[in-house]
């Protein structure tokens, strides 16, 4: 009898790790920051929860027909986007210059292929422009007038400059340059948006989009299209997406790290996330992570007083948060 144990013991414990494995798990963030109840309105708290939500809802529409990881984050970020309340798309904030240049970067877990731009200025949602590199050019990373010119190419929808601009991004960009101040001091945060997702099909992927960092000069890029700092999928370890100080996360090379991390030593999620974010602070960075694995087991990591952030999966209600005191 003792020689069966082992065999019994698996009988009856893969179908439970089969029952307990979601068929489809996404995890959204929308920056991390300084992100304190004194510095939202009600009315700003209430309508950054339905945006969450609303970028949730895009995503779980995906996965719930049995749609593709890469397709889920792609619509998810859509959303994001769209909504002034974020620093991505429409509400990116303004370079020393006055100008939106927006950068984004997606991932397929399945096959690593990637996709990333940097400084474009008129696709209204540059993470399709993201993947239009990835799937439709022979490289991962377009920047400035040759993004832009590759997008119109491929014929991705336009918008003009000023509608990305917000008052409310171009009063941060005068109180920075007349207070002589940093951006996180004007913004009260990384505003970074991000997903991660598992399909039903057990394929994982990240997306991440931006508009930098108030006050950019020089052509400054940061951590979000930067295939695994910000941004990187692996089926064989997990997804990741990342908000914070980029020069930091590119040092730390923090997607991939949390991806090599679970791969190589077997962490759990958010020991791996954990972990790195604790190099991140180490180095003087701070910011936060989203993590989504093969498994669909979701897990964030930040080090700062809040991140916008959400999750959900099949079978479950969407959640969302801002708070650190929040579950």
């Amino acid at each position: 009898m003792r020689q069966f144990l082992p065999i019994l013991l698996a009988f009856f414990s893969i179908p439970a790790l089969a029952e307990e494995a979601p068929r489809w798990s996404l995890a959204i963030h929308g920056g991390a920051g300084t992100i304190e109840r004194d510095k939202l309105t009600p009315e700003q708290d209430k309508a950054i929860r339905a945006a969450l939500k609303a970028a949730l809802a895009a995503g779980s529409a995906v996965l719930d027909k049995g749609g593709s990881a890469v397709d889920a984050v792609e619509a998810t970020i859509h959303v994001l986007e769209d909504d002034p309340h974020f620093n991505a798309g429409r509400g990116a904030v303004f370079t020393w210059e006055g100008r939106n240049e927006l950068d984004a970067a997606i991932m397929d877990g399945r096959t690593r292929a990637a996709g990333a731009v940097a400084g474009v200025t008129r696709t209204r949602h540059p993470v399709s422009l993201a993947r239009a590199v990835m799937e439709k050019s022979d490289h991962v990373f377009l920047a400035g007038e040759g993004a832009d010119a590759f997008s119109r190419e491929q014929r991705l929808e336009q918008a003009d400059p000023s509608w990305f601009g917000t008052a409310g991004r171009r009063q941060q960009l005068e109180t920075l340059k007349a207070k002589k101040l940093s951006a996180i001091d004007v913004d009260h945060k990384y505003g970074t948006v991000g997903a991660v997702a598992r399909d039903a099909n057990g394929h994982v992927a990240a997306a991440t989009s931006t508009g930098g960092m108030t006050g950019k000069r020089w052509g400054r890029i940061g951590d979000a299209p930067v295939i695994g700092a910000g941004t990187y999928a692996d089926d064989r370890a997990c997804a990741v997406s990342a908000t914070g100080a980029g020069e930091y996360f590119i040092r730390e090379g923090v997607a991939h790290e949390i991806c090599a991390r679970i791969r190589f030593k077997g962490d759990a999620p958010q020991v791996a996330a954990d972990a790195v974010m604790a190099g991140v602070k180490a180095l003087g960075g701070d910011g936060g992570v989203i993590v989504n694995t093969p498994a669909g087991t979701t897990a964030w990591s930040y080090n700062t007083p809040g991140m916008y952030r959400g999750r959900v999966s099949a079978g479950s209600a969407p959640t969302v948060a801002i708070y650190r005191d929040e579950p």
